[in-house]
């Protein structure tokens, strides 16, 4: 015989599953999130990941030649510096729905959050609710 709680369980055990697959969907977005940058004039074209790691150099034009060494690196760290804030902006984007508690974004941008380290598959519960969860209803009267 169904216990009072179980459908209460079996709603809150739904819900704790879409939020774990929700976090789990929210890291690969991040994870997939790149932005590129190109300087004007064509001189670079600058790749970064969400993290602001370079992930691509490229010289679409031969322009950088008939610069300068202190122009070409000022234009080089201007084009990064923009590439990561655009990637930045996307991260946040993908982060618009919240974070849940304990998260934060320097962690999640730096790929130090783990979802089941904030959501784990076996969620914490006293022991009498887990008891419950995995045994059912085992009263003195009900047994």
């Amino acid at each position: 015989m169904p216990g009072p709680y179980d459908q209460q369980i079996e709603d809150l055990l739904a819900q704790y599953r879409r939020q774990r697959d929700a976090a789990a969907e929210t890291r690969r977005r991040i994870n997939e999130t790149t932005a590129t940058v190109t300087a004007p004039r064509q001189t670079v074209k600058i790749t970064v990941g969400a993290q602001g790691e370079v992930t691509a150099v490229e010289f679409p034009t031969g322009a950088y030649r008939r610069m300068a060494p202190r122009e070409l690196a000022d234009v080089l760290l201007t084009t990064l510096q923009q590439a990561r804030a655009e990637a930045l902006r996307s991260v946040a984007g993908v982060l618009a729905d919240g974070l849940p508690p304990g998260v934060t974004v320097p962690d999640l941008l730096q790929g130090r959050i783990d979802p089941d380290a904030v959501l784990p598959e076996d969620p914490a519960m006293p022991d009498p609710v887990r008891d419950y969860v995995d045994h059912g209803f085992q009263g003195e009267n009900h047994e």
